[in-house]
């Protein structure tokens, strides 16, 4: 009597039956693979048609005789076990590390709920899950490759997935009119002849609608860096991110491009400009990557004021005497450290001389992001890691925004890190002392104590010599004390971006959902794409 059919149908003792049946020829093999592992028996295979399926154990005829013959029936639309011998009567002398039908297809069927919840699923997690499922030990290429496969199960294949990603923007775009896509594509060669019809792509630059909006009420500082790629087809991903008045990152706009060459980074930072960081003074921090520099010194004056770097700690100085002591310092380690710096200006790397444009950040940041927003997506086909920035953006926005008016409505008029520092910096304020001031020009004199150090704090122009009042933009000690002298109000001197009501604008705007528009799109009438063969 036949077993109901499944996709790998079981029976009591896990043993085959006649009459069991299955859903497909590919479910078929399966479960033979599933029952060799597990019973640490193997099996040849004597014919594989379209029509039939029959295999023997390895030591058929020498102490086992294990064979088994499924066939398809037609009108039952169905494949049936037609001959089967008993369980195998032969077992290994030993037991081997690995299996030979324990393949990396096998394993990435059965890794595939792993992968889906983790995209940043290591190896080595991948080898424990085989060891605990099957009880062997696999080789490392084999777990790489079966995840990889696991990937391409899910998420589809990698060129599929380069011609795929023109209509998911499409459908954004038409979703989402102001959505910025741009691409550059190269004339497609088979050898020496031009194929007519299709470009390769080249690269592509993306920033969706509530990422360009969200920058308008954050600092008006923006951070960039590039990260490679793990995919079959090699490239890199660029990003740009800046932060809201709670020092999240927000992650504004982002390119695939062939490699942090000087051409991609202007391709990336020309459209930066362009489409998302479209007011004037805002500082760009990189890490000096010689290709930014050059990308930077190729946009006409785009990005002014010039460039800002990371550097070494000195960098970190809020005063001139601060940075001074510093740089002494670091010469006392040796003259090639300073020699170094001194072929940088200042400005690009000091807070001291930067004039407020970095607000006090010194690095990129591009770790964080990519852990808050595209953890495990660089390993994805091009279409799906599009997709991960999309989704998790999403989330994030949706996120913050939520937090955002839990806060506003439990009366908080300021974000939780600017806070924090203000209620240190108010109650510092007790020890210091206003000594003399110009009422009318809003400028003080005040001193430390008991250290008697001097400070000149100038309201007016939102400056105090201990320098965290005009890189921060929030009030230092000595502004509070020059507000409590003088009954001012001190909450007029914390910059706009650090309060809710701006932090709850920066996640205001929405992703709209797709829906189903993805599907009413055709390719009818666009060009076709091909993937990179360049670095592929």
């Amino acid at each position: 009597m036949a077993a109901v059919m499944a996709e790998v149908p079981l029976v009591a003792d896990g043993e085959f039956a006649v009459g069991m049946e299955f859903s497909s020829r590919e479910a078929v093999i399966r479960a033979m693979k599933e029952y060799a592992i597990q019973r640490s028996v193997d099996y040849r295979v004597y014919e594989s048609e379209p029509m039939t399926f029959y295999a023997k154990c390895t030591q058929y005829g020498e102490g086992c005789d294990w064979l088994i013959r499924v066939s398809m029936i037609s009108r039952k639309y169905c494949w049936v076990i037609r001959r089967y011998n008993d369980s195998h009567t032969y077992t290994r002398a030993t037991i081997s590390q690995d299996h030979s039908k324990l393949d990396s297809n096998t394993i990435a069927e059965a890794i595939k709920p792993l992968v889906e919840a983790d995209l940043s699923l290591k190896v080595k997690s991948v080898i424990a899950e085989v060891q605990s499922k099957f009880n062997y030990t696999v080789s490392y290429r084999k777990a790489w490759l079966a995840k990889k496969k696991s990937v391409e199960k899910i998420f589809g294949g990698w060129e599929a997935s380069y011609e795929a990603l023109p209509i998911w923007f499409e459908a954004m775009c038409h979703k989402e009119p102001s959505t910025i896509v741009h691409f550059e594509t190269m004339p497609a060669y088979q050898g020496d002849d031009l194929v007519n019809d299709i470009r390769v792509l080249h690269r592509i630059f993306w920033s969706y609608y509530p990422c360009i909006r969200a920058f308008r009420y954050c600092k008006p500082v923006v951070q960039v860096d590039g990260t490679h790629l793990y995919g079959k087809y090699k490239g890199c991903l660029l990003v740009a991110v800046s932060h809201d008045g709670n020092n999240n990152i927000i992650p504004i706009a982002f390119a695939i491009v062939e490699g942090e060459t000087s051409d991609a980074w202007h391709f990336f930072l020309s459209n930066l400009r362009q489409h998302v960081v479209t007011r004037d003074g805002v500082g760009l921090i990189s890490d000096r990557h010689e290709s930014i520099n050059v990308a930077v010194a190729r946009s006409n004056g785009a990005w002014s004021p010039p460039e800002l770097s990371i550097c070494f700690a000195s960098g970190y100085s809020r005063t001139v005497r601060e940075y001074e002591v510093r740089y002494q310092r670091l010469r006392e380690r040796g003259e090639a450290y300073t020699n170094w710096l001194n072929r940088i200006s200042r400005e690009q790397y000091a807070l001291a001389f930067d004039g407020g444009y970095r607000w006090g950040h010194m690095t990129t940041n591009l770790v964080e992001c990519i852990n808050s927003v595209l953890k495990g997506a660089r390993n994805l086909p091009i279409t799906a890691l599009v997709k991960a920035t999309f989704y998790r953006l999403n989330e994030l926005f949706t996120r913050k925004r939520s937090e955002a008016e839990a806060r506003i409505s439990a009366g908080h008029i300021f974000s939780e890190l600017v806070t924090s520092k203000l209620h240190a910096n108010q109650l510092a304020s007790g020890n210091i002392q206003v000594n003399c001031f110009d009422r009318q020009n809003e400028v003080f004199e005040v001193r430390e104590i008991p250290s008697g150090l001097k400070y000149a704090v100038d309201l007016r122009r939102h400056r105090c010599n201990c320098g965290e009042f005009q890189v921060d933009r929030i009030p230092c000690r000595h502004v509070f004390a020059c507000c409590a002298n003088q009954r001012l109000d001190w909450q007029v001197y914390v910059h706009d971006v650090y309060k809710m009501d701006q932090v709850r604008r920066v996640y205001r705007a929405m992703f709209r959902p797709l829906g189903t528009q993805l599907c009413g799109l055709h390719t009818t009438g666009r060009d076709s794409y091909r993937i990179r063969t360049s670095g592929a």
